[in-house]
Formats: structure tokens, sequence, C-alpha cells
């Protein structure tokens, strides 16, 4: 159906409202592309807003008031997006869920945010729900993505729009009144932190900070209508959600994938000119490129090498103001035609920049990227900020920081290192939970973010790591144990994880798991027969082959960061294992207690 909304003043102060001046100024345009039975569907901002419509009215028609929750339980997909933009234009309030996410998590989420209706992707969400039906006296309705409405109260998302078709027709305004009353204080979403220190909090963040993000990435002025991200990133985290504020505020392309597995194979068919990812995702791209080299042999191999060496003493020349001779322009030139253009060509091709968050990006990868003719731009911010604080900027960058804030950000330096910030941007607290909130926030106001950092001269932010994840060795000495882990799996491609402990002890030891694969592949060339983990783990010509980059990350390493000793864990993290939180951040006290027998054996 055409949408009634065209008519909604420009300015927009909510997020509903934001998506409908979306469809004003470029109603037939591209809005979205997604997978639908193995091709890509293309979908216009006026098909987007007619279907977001028409769910929106459904929920309404269901009863959803004011600011009530409603949960998303799925992957990255187009349904999510549609699905979260009804929920907002019908007043309520998402609630996000990773897909990820056991059922005890699940429903302690849905439960304590009081989620009256739940979208579920397919029959494995809604068994978690099922399961615990008892424990979420709040939660009348699940909406299936996938699959049949097979229970009393489930809906499939047709039958929701169908309904609010019905709706709209003896209701033709009530979307449009609904939107018009959200107040730009009105809560918009309801996100719970990875819980990497206990229980998981809702972070309550309203329209405005929302609409402040998209606005703030708009002012920048380095996406516009003609890009095309690839988004897979989960919309369950906040860094997937401000790329949707963007991209309303910006109006440019997003194809649609959550499947992590199929980044590079998507990226090589859509030819993204921008993509938005973890460092992980980085890490795992430049060992598979360097090892994949590596294992071509003969004069690609020595190619490769030689072109990266050329190419990272050229990007640091320019970066540092010196001009390049021209014999060496001319030798890049042929390395970036022989090697850096395939690079690229990894990716599709046209990639202007990345966008790398929810994390710190390690140097080395950043510059060998940029080597490559690849400008990761490094951004920070928190669940609690909205994701978006400060960033580098294309024409403007300094690697290895997160860049300079958002117009409107302030930043500042407390006493004890904290990194603390102030805006529009800033949730209006943690849900449930008031004394959680007051702690977050200094007398004055400001946000503490328990980041370690610095400010330089023009302005850049760096930050170093977690206050609290800092220790201090028996010795007197402070360790920052994420900047030595960055270090090591930028060094060594064959490592999943790399976990450095410590604290009040007389040296650091660490605990490292193995990528299967890549590893796998090496024992393979080697002429080693290793057919599961625990057979690469116990085989001495892998153990020497870590313990060669161990000695390699200790000759980088002040004398009291060294690691004197190092296990393997028995198996890598995992989420369902309890180790990693859904956005993959590790839960290091878990981790220690769990393996306490193995690090007290590392002091003996």
């Amino acid at each position: 159906m055409t949408t009634t909304l065209s008519h909604i003043a420009r300015g927009a102060t909510n997020v509903a409202a934001l998506l409908f001046e979306r469809v004003d100024a470029t109603p037939d345009k591209e809005a979205f592309r997604h997978q639908r039975d193995g091709e890509w569907i293309s979908v216009t901002w006026r098909d987007t807003a007619a279907r977001v419509e028409s769910l929106a009215a459904g929920l309404l028609a269901l009863g959803i008031e004011p600011e009530q929750r409603v949960g998303i339980a799925s992957s990255t997909r187009y349904e999510w997006i549609v699905a979260d933009l009804a929920i907002m234009s019908a007043g309520a309030a998402t609630t996000t869920v990773y897909a990820n996410t056991n059922a005890t998590d699940t429903a302690f989420i849905l439960a304590d945010s009081e989620s009256r209706i739940v979208f579920a992707e397919d029959a494995g969400q809604l068994a978690k729900l099922s399961g615990r039906r008892a424990e979420l006296p709040a939660l009348t309705t699940v909406v299936m993505f996938d699959g049949s409405a097979d229970e009393d109260w489930v809906l499939t998302l047709d039958e929701l729009a169908e309904l609010g078709e019905k709706y709209l027709a003896d209701h033709p305004e009530c979307v449009r009144h609904t939107i018009a009353a959200i107040a730009p204080e009105r809560l918009a979403t309801l996100i719970y932190t990875s819980g990497t220190t206990g229980r998981p909090k809702g972070v309550r963040l309203d329209h405005k900070a929302w609409v402040y993000e998209g606005e703030a990435v708009a002012a920048l002025d380095v996406i516009g209508e003609d890009d095309l991200q690839l988004l897979w990133l989960p919309l369950a985290h906040s860094f997937g959600k401000v790329l949707l504020a963007a991209q309303l505020a910006c109006g440019f392309v997003s194809a649609v994938d959550g499947r992590v597995d199929r980044i590079v194979e998507n990226a090589a068919v859509v030819k993204p000119t921008f993509m938005a990812a973890a460092p992980r995702i980085f890490e795992k791209a430049h060992a598979r490129i360097v090892l994949t080299a590596r294992q071509e042999g003969g004069i690609k191999a020595k190619l490769f090498e030689r072109a990266f060496v050329l190419g990272l003493d050229m990007d640091r020349r320019r970066r540092a103001g010196d001009i390049p001779g021209p014999l060496m322009r001319l030798r890049h030139k042929v390395f970036d035609r022989l090697v850096f253009s395939k690079v690229r060509k990894v990716f599709g091709g046209r990639i202007r920049f990345f966008v790398s968050g929810s994390a710190a990006l390690n140097r080395e990868i950043a510059e060998w990227f940029h080597a490559a003719g690849l400008l990761i731009l490094e951004g920070y911010g928190l669940t609690e900020t909205a994701a978006g604080s400060s960033i580098n900027r294309p024409d403007h960058f300094k690697l290895g920081t997160v860049g300079l804030p958002f117009d409107g950000v302030e930043v500042r330096i407390a006493a004890d290192g904290e990194v603390q910030l102030r805006g529009p941007n800033i949730m209006s607290g943690y849900h449930h939970l008031p004394d959680a909130t007051a702690t977050a926030f200094t007398e004055d106001g400001w946000l503490r973010t328990g980041d370690e950092g610095r400010l330089d001269a023009e302005g850049f932010l760096s930050v170093t790591g977690r206050i609290k994840d800092m220790f201090k060795t028996s010795g007197g000495k402070y360790i920052v144990p994420q900047a030595i882990e960055e270090k090591f799996i930028a060094m060594c491609p064959y490592a999943s994880q790399f976990l450095v402990f410590g604290e009040a002890r007389n040296y650091c030891v660490a605990l490292i798991s193995l990528d299967p694969d890549l590893t796998a592949g090496w024992a393979a060339e080697q002429g080693f027969l290793a057919e599961s983990y625990d057979n690469l783990i116990r085989l001495q010509e892998v153990r020497d082959l870590i313990d060669d980059h161990v000695r390699r990350l200790n000759a980088e390493l002040n004398r009291w960061e060294t690691i004197k000793k190092w296990a393997f864990l028995e198996r890598d993290l995992t989420v369902e294992g309890g180790e990693l939180t859904p956005s993959l951040k590790v839960k290091r006290a878990i981790v220690a207690e769990r393996n306490r027998e193995l690090l007290d054996s590392l002091y003996v």
C-alpha cells in the first residue's frame, strides 16, 4: 500500500519520523537488498515504509501501548529491520536479543524488560520462549519471521501485516497519529549489555539518541545515497543499530545478510563501498590472506612479502609527511597492480573505507590494510552511548586512535585516566536499576566509560584498555593485558584467543586457543595428520610453532610484560560454552575460574 505518512514535517524528532522523512526524500530509490532463495532482492524506501506501516498497525491492533517493550530474537536480516521500525512507529520500544543467546538469558532479558510481544526468527527461537513461558507473564504474542503459527499465541509476520491492513482500513490515521505523539525523550530501544561481569543490564536509549546518531553521521558528509554497505553486524548490538539510524539520515543502500561465514562471498557479489565490522573480522581476514599467500610459495609468496614491506614503508612515510621518491612510487604502482588490487578485490573492489568498532583494533592490522589501499576508520562508543561517540574521518585520521568526537559529544579524561563522556547520545539509565544508573555517572553528569584513554593536542582520542582489566604484578608493575593480546593476535594467524593473566603474581602467563582450520592447514602442509583440535594441541610441532610466536612477542615487550609460560586451552572459547558474550567479548573471569588449576600449574 502507499504510505499515508508522506506529509510528516522535516526535522524529525523520533526514529519513525526519520524513516518517513527519508521516504519523502527518496521514495523510489533502493533502500535494502536481502536474500531470498539464494537471490538478492531489492526493496525501495516506499516499499519498506508500506511494510513498516502495516506491521505497526498490526501491533496497535494487538493493543501495544506507548513505550511498552517488544522483543526481537533473531539474527540480522531484512525482517529484523522492518520489525524494529514498526515497533518504534507503533510508539513501543524494541528489546534486542541476540539469536545465539541461550534460553536462560533470553528469558531473563524478556522478563526483565516486560516484553509483551516478541518477533522470533524461527522454530529454534520459539522453542526458547515456549520452554520458559511460565517465566514470561507479560508475553502474550510471538510473531514468526520463518515458520508457521502452530501454537495459540503465535502469528506469522504476514498474518500480523494482514491484521494491520484491516486495522488501517478502520483507522487510516492511526500510525500517523502515533508517530506524531512520540516525544524525543520517549524510550526507543532497550539493549542489554553483554554481561562480561555478571547479569546483563538493560540500557535505555531514547529516540533523540538515535536521531542524533543519524544526524551526526550525516554531518560528517562521507556517506551518501549512492553508497552501498554490506550489513552483517548483529542488529541486537548498538553498533548494528547505529548503522540503521545512519542509513535513515544518509539514504545509502544496505545489502543485509547476517551470516558471518558469507561476508567475503557476499562482498564479492554486492561490491559494497563501505562496511562496518568488529576487529576480529579484520584479524581473521588478515590471517587468511597472509596464510594463503604463504601457502602459494615460490615467486608469488616472495612478491606478496616484498609488496607489503614496501607498502608499509611507503604508507608510514606518507603519513609522516614525507614524499616518496619516483623509484619507490614506481615499485609501489607495480605491487599495487600485482598484489594490493587482489587484496581489495577480496572485498568486492569498491571499498572506500571500513568502519571498526565494539573493541580495540590492533594498529598493525590497521596499517597492513592501509598499505593495501583499504582504510579502516576506527571509532568508539558504548551501548550506553547509542554506539557512536567518536570516529576517524577519511580525510582526517590517525591510525591507532578512535578519532575525533562527534559534533555535540564532549570527552574528558579523569584524574585516574578514565574516559568520560557527555552528549545527546547518552542513555537515560539502566532499566529497573537506579543504583547502577547513579554509579554510571559522575556527580556533575558525565558518563563513566570504564575505559582508560588519552586525548592528544588535536583532540584525537586513544583508548588504552579497560581500567578493571588492568592488573598489577607482585613486583608492582601495571599490565594492560589487551595491548599484549592484540599484538599477539596480529602476529600469530594460528591463534584464536590469547589471554594474559598475572595479577598479584611475579610474572605473566597466557592461555591460548587455536584457530582449528588455519592450524590444521599448516599441520597438513608439514605432513602431520591432525583430525581434531585435541590432536592439534598435542602435536609438539604445533607447540613449537606457537612458542616461536610467543618468543617473537616477548622481544617486543617490556621485561615485566613478557609471557614466561603459556598453555593451550582444551578447546576454543564459545558463546554456547559461556566464555564469550553474544557480541564475542571474552568473559575473562569465567575463563580464569574454569581454568584455575591450569593457571596455577604455570606458576609451579
